[in-house]
């Protein structure tokens, strides 16, 4: 699931890129895209007392981004959270 936060007086928003716990890679993965250069090690995926592991962006508003997340072995994978798909891209509007 992707959460949307609005940073007070920015042109910024907080994203949260999000896992449930029980997904099989959620504690082991990362996501990469555009805003991080497609890294797949920048932005793992931490534990959190809501019973999912998350990452948390801030990212320029009015944006289009495209992302996926990656386990931490290599292996490439999507949810069903992007507001569209590309190819196999996840897009992120924001």
């Amino acid at each position: 699931m992707i959460l949307r936060r609005k940073v007070k007086d920015s042109d910024r928003i907080k994203i949260s890129f999000a896992l449930p716990e029980e997904h099989p890679h959620a504690a082991h993965a990362y996501v990469a895209g555009e805003f991080n250069d497609w890294d797949p090690k920048a932005d793992r995926l931490v534990r959190r007392s809501n019973a999912t592991y998350s990452a948390v962006l801030t990212l320029e508003k009015g944006r289009r981004y495209a992302y996926r997340y990656v386990t931490e072995d290599g292996v490439w994978f999507n949810t069903d959270d992007a507001d569209e798909y590309e190819g196999e891209n996840g897009i992120l509007l924001t």
